[in-house]
């Protein structure tokens, strides 16, 4: 119970660095998200870089996963761009609940990919959390009101798919720092060629942020790492829903954002079915003290 209770502290700290990663990116103000995206990468690929030398991993991976590690790396740089404009455009907790949407997204590509059959309580679930989103994205006739939320649900959609990737690779021997490493470095150079003909000039003080991000971004990830070498992700992963409480603290004391009332419904469904999900893998597993 006491490495539980690590795990948990450890999982609440990456989702307030998560939610901090997010307030710098605003904070960094009127810069493409791409942009943006690249220096969050590259602190990241820098961090996973000196694990990987400390822990003599090698750059290399076993015959099979290659496509693996693209796809990966391919759909989460995708992700990071959606959830960057996300957080630019919308209410700062209503992107990191679009973007939480990813442990639902990963159960139906866990189907069509890894074959894993769905329960029940699962469907219900992800039917229920798809409509909370309803609620949170307001969809309209005005196209233009609804294409940030949109992009945000897509963020979501697309670490689903990565996350599932992460697990496939996982499943074949592939250590996460270089993982890590992979998919930072392709994103930094997914991230050039516009960049070259698209790069806004940056104050001192917005390049400090987009660093912060960075940092915050590396912190997250050391602390989901240690969180689930602590506990099995069935056990704490409902606490990774706490960045949405930090993500509404930063933007009510920062930007006087406040989500309105339908926010608030469709925060509660989704986070009602992530408690759901969590019982519901728990319920059989016997406590260990």
């Amino acid at each position: 119970m006491k490495a539980k209770y690590k795990g948990i502290i450890y999982i609440l700290c990456a989702a307030f660095c998560f939610a901090l990663m997010n307030t710098f990116v605003r904070l960094a103000g009127d810069i493409p998200s791409i942009q943006k995206a690249f220096f969050r990468n590259l602190v990241a690929l820098f961090f996973a870089y000196g694990i990987m030398k400390k822990e003599h991993i090698k750059m290399e991976w076993k015959k099979g996963a290659g496509w693996c590690l693209f796809f990966r790396a391919f759909f989460g740089t995708i992700g990071v761009f959606c959830n960057f404009y996300a957080v630019d455009h919308l209410v700062l907790s209503d992107a990191s609940m679009l973007n939480k949407m990813s442990p639902f997204f990963a159960i139906v590509f866990s189907y069509f990919i890894l074959k894993e059959r769905i329960s029940m309580i699962q469907l219900i679930s992800v039917l229920t959390a798809f409509t909370g989103c309803l609620f949170i994205i307001k969809p309209t006739f005005v196209f233009v009101d609804i294409v940030p939320a949109v992009i945000g649900l897509c963020g979501g959609l697309f670490a689903g798919i990565a996350y599932t990737m992460v697990r496939v690779l996982g499943n074949r021997g592939v250590k996460g720092p270089f993982i890590v490493f992979f998919f930072s470095t392709f994103s930094c150079l997914a991230s050039v060629p516009f960049m070259i003909y698209h790069y806004v000039p940056m104050s001192g003080k917005q390049l400090v942020f987009l660093l912060l991000a960075g940092l915050s971004a590396a912190g997250g990830q050391f602390g989901i790492t240690f969180a689930y070498i602590y506990a099995p992700a069935k056990e704490i992963s409902i606490y990774d829903y706490s960045q949405v409480i930090f993500a509404a603290i930063f933007g009510y004391f920062l930007f006087g954002q406040v989500p309105d009332r339908y926010s608030f419904l469709g925060y509660v469904m989704i986070c009602s079915m992530a408690v759901l999900m969590f019982w519901h893998n728990n319920r059989k597993t016997p406590h260990k003290i």
